[in-house]
């Protein structure tokens, strides 16, 4: 099997028997990486640390969330701007913004009032986003999605 050393030099080709004689000297673990090379790739290394590692790199991970921002088609200027700077926020944080904005009795009627409301969002936006979801309509409200643009 061809072995690899704790400080990542090549060994070279040994035995079975004096890879594991090399890692007991060394007070490491002898570690299979790659089973199917020809020959076999045997690391000597500490394995609890290793596994720790790789638990503490998974777990830095950050899922992103979907943060909900709810407007309605009468808002007023200052609102929105108060509504665009939480998105703002979320994005930033690396979360993506949901916007919803619900018609109440007959506002129905006018969707296009709400679809200005949107365009004025996306206004208001700095570029550093993507829309996920365009605005549509369902029902009584209008949803999109906006996402941050991956770096």
């Amino acid at each position: 099997m061809r072995l690899i050393g704790d400080e990542g030099e090549q060994l070279g080709i040994v035995p079975i028997q004096e890879a594991l004689r090399i890692s007991r000297e060394r007070g490491y673990d002898l570690v299979e990486v790659a089973p199917s090379a020809t020959p076999p790739v045997c690391r000597v290394m500490d394995f609890g640390k290793y596994k720790y590692q790789m638990s503490k790199k998974h777990s830095a991970r950050k899922t992103a969330d979907l943060k909900e921002v709810k407007i309605r088609p009468q808002i007023t200027e200052h609102d929105l701007q108060l509504k665009v700077k939480n998105m703002r926020r979320f994005l930033d944080e690396g979360d993506k913004a949901k916007v919803t904005m619900f018609f109440r009795g007959r506002e129905i009627i006018r969707p296009e009032m709400g679809m200005k409301v949107f365009e004025k969002v996306l206004e208001l936006l700095p570029g550093k986003y993507t829309i996920e979801q365009q605005p549509r309509l369902e029902g009584n409200h209008i949803t999109m999605v906006v996402a941050p643009s991956s770096k």
